[in-house]
């Protein structure tokens, strides 16, 4: 079962981390459910959601916390942000602890995970409202 993390018709996702293992079945979902194509980290204008494709050997936990900072420089208010990792006993998993502290770091909020798809578990997160 793969769903399509919650975007609507007409939201620009922006993808970062994408790579051979990433589920394209759920690329495609969101795409279908957006009608837009995912824009990838070169993007420069404002986005309604991103995607991190997010494996243990893509870095180490505060590099994440980074990454998250830039994927929420284009971010709209409001705007989703999915950590999206390797399941527990996959190559390349991340302890869902790690994503929760790097998010924490980088000022968003966790507020739910989810199975996204056969390989890959997602973790929702949130920012801030820029108007407070």
């Amino acid at each position: 079962m793969t769903v399509s993390l919650g975007f609507t018709t007409g939201q620009i996702v922006q993808e970062f981390y994408v790579d051979d293992d990433s589920d394209e079945t759920l690329r495609e979902a969101v795409e279908k459910s957006t009608g837009e194509k995912l824009v990838d980290d070169e993007y420069g204008d404002v986005v309604d959601g991103a995607i991190v494709w997010w494996r243990s050997d893509d870095a180490e936990e505060e590099d994440l916390a980074d990454l998250l900072v830039d994927a929420m420089s284009n971010l709209d208010d409001g705007g989703l942000i999915w950590v999206l990792i390797p399941k527990p006993g996959r190559p390349g998993a991340v302890p869902v602890a790690d994503v929760e502290e790097a998010a924490k770091v980088a000022g968003l909020h966790t507020t739910s995970a989810a199975s996204v798809g056969p390989e890959w578990a997602g973790i929702r997160l949130t920012a801030r409202s820029r108007n407070r």
